[in-house]
């Protein structure tokens, strides 16, 4: 069946020849698909804008029998248009997809992962302007789906049971009292259990 029907979110595009571009979408059956939208780059193209990075599209799609596969539909779901309003909010989402397109595989699916790309995006579009924070979260739980577990349990640094008060994502979990270090983003681990639901 060659001609198939996707959703997903676009990582990333590439200009190819003189009206085409490649484009990186992670997929939610799929995985991550990399396809050529013919003549996007043209005024009158039918694709307009829908094919942007960090937009959420329904997809028409043809398997051919190269690396690419081709785009042949694309409807908008999801522009997150207020996530590109702002500097802060559109790093993070940049942070986001470019942790997803070096994790994700080539059509393996990857329905988690592909749900925790969607909800981090709608979190950065309606939550507080807090993006930094929303990318770090999302960031943890995506290292998590692939098997790489902060430590919660004990302290991270010197392997103490507690008591436990702060929450370091560049230290790799949380943190006692007395290793909290300045330099670090940290927060009181009761606000992390917030941050990361």
């Amino acid at each position: 069946m060659p001609l198939y029907k996707e959703q997903g979110v676009v990582l990333r595009s590439v200009k190819l020849g003189e009206a085409d571009k490649i484009v990186t979408i992670l997929t939610q059956s799929s995985g991550k698909v990399r396809g050529v939208a013919k003549g996007i780059r043209r005024t009158q193209s039918k694709f307009g804008a829908r094919l942007e990075p960090l937009t959420h599209v329904s997809l028409m799609l043809y398997r051919g029998r190269g690396a690419f596969d081709t785009v042949t539909q694309a409807e908008i779901i999801s522009p997150f248009r207020r996530v590109r309003d702002d500097f802060e909010t559109i790093a993070a989402a940049e942070t986001m997809v470019e942790a997803v397109d070096r994790v994700a595989e080539e059509h393996e699916r990857n329905v988690p992962l592909f749900m925790l790309l969607v909800k981090g995006l709608r979190a950065l579009e309606t939550g507080p302007r807090d993006g930094a924070a929303v990318a770090e979260s999302f960031v943890l739980k995506m290292l998590s789906l692939s098997g790489f577990h902060p430590s919660l349990s004990s302290c991270a640094a010197c392997g103490s049971p507690g008591p436990l008060h702060w929450f370091s994502a560049a230290q790799g979990g949380v943190r006692c009292r007395s290793r909290r270090s300045g330099g670090w983003t940290t927060w009181p681990a009761s606000t992390w259990w917030r941050r990361g639901s």
